[in-house]
């Protein structure tokens, strides 16, 4: 396996994986330059021996072009000529060789040697040089954030902020120095390619530009990148490890990662200065969080673990920072004094402290009245933007408690772009996104395999699944955006276009990636769909989604697939025949590590996809009668639906109400029987996972206890098989 590629949002968690993948990345660098040192020293032996046998074999051809036979008699006989001749020829030929070999070496020493000795000492010169200068910052930052957190909480106010203060300008700089490192890495890996291959090099410049520009927007994000995923979160503890007297105690650097649902908090030892040797692993369960107070032990940013694997004991840890400290807290369900309030956003920071409440819905509903009022014509409408400033103000004035009651429809203080773009700023700022982080994939999923009906018939049920104010509050807007579309004549905000415009703004991951930034157009299509069929989504749940699932369902994880384009693939993967097997629809992955997305990175990325979500989005979407909520329909709509509100979506498939006798007395091994083709290729990420290319035929294809996955047999091996990868036969 080749070398795993560096993410940037990695730098800031910084985390033992992440070094390991450094590490690696040095290793090779320090592989090719050992490699290039060598096969410069023996090809400059090589051509200094080709010099040596070149003079040689020119001074035999001398000698042979000179030298003649004497014969006896006035006149040579024609042997005697030929004979003369010949070794003449043989002279031209042996100085012509030597000149062809001439110019090989030069072209060897001119298009090889230099250029591989220059990339060594230029680039892999250099890469050591970042390294060391990598390493000196790492030492710098690591070592005073050690000072910062054994400095005493007792100390003066303005001398703990002036700490911190300190340490944050260190942080920061430690993290724009990880940035070019991992930047100039990757870099040199990818240079290599075109050094002595200059065909490659205008995909390695447009790669370049790409992964340049990624690293400019995480850099330039508000927000430090640090995962928020509803399943796990992760990063740097200081344990305390007491000891027997007199020897106190030690605070030991450990990386973490904790599992909410089941309160599991993996621990393992990690310096970074130390070589980045892994320690002990260390796995325990919470039983409760509580924030321990500078009265009780002079640190700072401690908190409490009462463990249930040992009754009586507690674990103290010790977070990073003020603001790691709140995570963690908040991430363990953590016990705060009385006036801390959790729920707060990286939005309050900025000022916006915005909620979807009662006054949140006011405002929505304040801002379409003056919108359809105001301004439904206006050219450009939720395109063109107000100045940034009074827009922050609006915002902040409308979602006031004390200062809301304007009514923004005959207030002529407030023009109508200024309006819309305290809408969408208001959109953007909620804790988590209108369409929810959790149903992000789920949402994105049929957008990108499914037919037109499939598609309305899944947005339909997942709509159902959002909390009952999300819903309400989308409803109103999609009304809302269908009427701005009615008059695209005269404002030009085709459904298209407002896609484009309000796909980031209501549906985003937590993690901003290239992956991400590539599912913009499906965010389009999926509001797109919402305008379009908003009277038939919003008036009632679909018959196959009446009843809400009981527990989330997490589906398979995201595969390492080739991609496949949207033109040649098909618009449904699932064989409307398949009875006896449940077809799960096709759902990406949403336990990865996210981020919070920044509130301005939205709409600056979101025009890439305009002619993209235009000319994928169908024509025509007509209405269809609900389908059977059976787990055994013919249908691969319903299906599809039933899997995602049914509590036994992940079990057993279970017979549907109009089955018939006979299908009721089917033998359990028919079941056993069933085969299955792949429909796209899969590379295999664990050992109980099948690889296999697009074609592959399955035999004794069975569900899985594991949601989203199938069990099968290809070759002789029997293993794991993502369910939407595949069709049944």
């Amino acid at each position: 396996m080749g070398l795993h590629p560096l993410e940037f949002s990695e730098c800031y968690l910084d985390s033992p994986q992440f070094r390991d993948k450094i590490k690696a990345h040095e290793a090779e660098l320090d592989k090719t330059n050992r490699f290039i040192k060598e096969l410069y020293k023996d090809g400059k032996n090589l051509i200094n021996a080709t010099k040596q046998l070149g003079l040689a074999q020119r001074k035999f051809a001398q000698c042979l072009g000179e030298f003649h036979f004497e014969y006896i008699g006035d006149a040579k006989t024609d042997d005697e000529k030929c004979i003369d001749e010949s070794m003449q020829e043989f002279s031209k030929f042996l100085t012509n060789l030597e000149d062809q070999r001439e110019l090989m070496m030069r072209n060897i020493t001119e298009t090889l040697m230099k250029p591989l000795e220059k990339f060594r000492k230029e680039h892999l010169g250099t890469a050591r040089v970042e390294r060391k200068k990598y390493e000196k910052e790492t030492e710098k930052y690591y070592s005073s954030l050690e000072k910062l957190l054994n400095m005493s909480a007792r100390k003066k106010e303005p001398q703990l902020q002036e700490a911190d203060s300190q340490v944050e300008t260190l942080r920061l700089h430690f993290q724009e120095e990880s940035l070019e490192y991992v930047c100039k890495l990757q870099e040199i890996q990818e240079r290599k390619k075109f050094e002595c291959v200059e065909p490659t090099r205008n995909r390695f410049e447009g790669a370049r530009s790409e992964v340049y520009e990624l690293m400019k927007r995480i850099r330039e994000a508000p927000q430090e990148y640090r995962q928020t995923s509803p399943i796990s979160c992760e990063g740097y503890l200081y344990v305390q490890e007491k000891r027997p007297p007199p020897f106190g105690s030690s605070w030991v650097k450990r990386y973490c990662t904790f599992i909410k649902e089941q309160k599991i908090l993996n621990m393992v030892t990690f310096d970074q200065r130390s070589g980045g040797k892994f320690g002990e692993m260390e796995s325990v369960t919470l039983k409760s969080c509580l924030r321990k107070t500078t009265d009780m032990l002079d640190r700072r940013f401690c908190l409490d673990l009462d463990i249930t694997d040992r009754p009586g004991t507690v674990l103290t840890v010790q977070a990073l920072s003020e603001d790691d400290h709140k995570f963690w807290i908040q991430a363990m369900g953590g016990k705060e004094p009385i006036g801390h309030y959790l729920g707060r956003t990286y939005s309050k920071e900025r000022g916006i402290d915005a909620q979807l409440d009662e006054v949140g819905l006011s405002f929505v509903k304040n801002s379409i009245s003056a919108i359809e009022t105001r301004g439904i014509n206006d050219q450009g409408l939720y395109r063109v933007v107000g100045v940034s400033s009074k827009v922050q103000k609006l915002l902040a004035l409308m979602i006031d408690e004390k200062s809301n009651e304007v009514d923004l429809s005959v207030s002529e203080d407030w023009d109508v772009k200024t309006i819309t773009s305290a809408l969408k700023l208001y959109l953007r700022s909620l804790p988590e996104p209108l369409m929810t982080y959790g149903l992000y994939k789920e949402f994105i999923s049929p957008a990108k395999g499914d037919s037109p009906e499939c598609r309305i018939q899944a947005v339909h049920c997942l709509v159902h699944k959002l909390p009952e104010r999300n819903r309400q509050v989308l409803g109103l807007l999609m009304r809302h955006l269908a009427k701005v579309a009615a008059h695209s004549k005269q404002n030009l905000m085709t459904v298209a276009n407002l896609g484009v415009v309000f796909g980031p703004t209501l549906m985003r991951p937590q993690e901003e990636t290239v992956a991400a930034i590539m599912d913009l157009k499906f965010q389009n299509i999926v509001v797109e769909i919402l305008i379009e069929q908003h009277e038939k989504i919003f008036a009632d749940p679909p018959d196959s989604c009446s009843t809400p699932p009981a527990a989330p369902v997490f589906s398979a994880p995201t595969r390492q697939s080739k991609k496949v384009s949207r033109q040649n693939r098909p618009l449904a993967v699932y064989n409307p025949q398949s009875l006896d097997i449940q077809n799960v629809s096709p759902v990406a992955d949403s336990c990865g590590p996210t981020d919070e997305t920044s509130m301005g990175s939205n709409e600056s990325v979101s025009s890439q996809s305009s002619s993209a979500s235009a000319s994928e989005t169908p024509s025509e979407r007509n209405d269809h009668e609900p389908l059977d909520v059976s787990l055994s329909s013919g249908s691969n709509c319903g299906t599809a639906a039933a899997s995602w509100s049914t509590p036994g979506a992940s079990g057993e498939s279970q017979p549907s109400p109009t089955s018939t006798a006979a299908e009721k007395k089917q033998p359990e091994e028919s079941v056993t029987s069933r085969k299955a083709k792949a429909v796209y290729s899969c590379e295999a990420e664990h050992d109980s996972e099948l690889s296999f290319p697009v074609g592959a035929i399955f035999n004794a294809v069975t569900q899985s206890r594991e949601p989203g996955w199938l069990e099968g047999e290809l070759e002789g091996k029997r293993g794991l098989i993502p369910e939407n990868y595949v069709e049944m036969l």
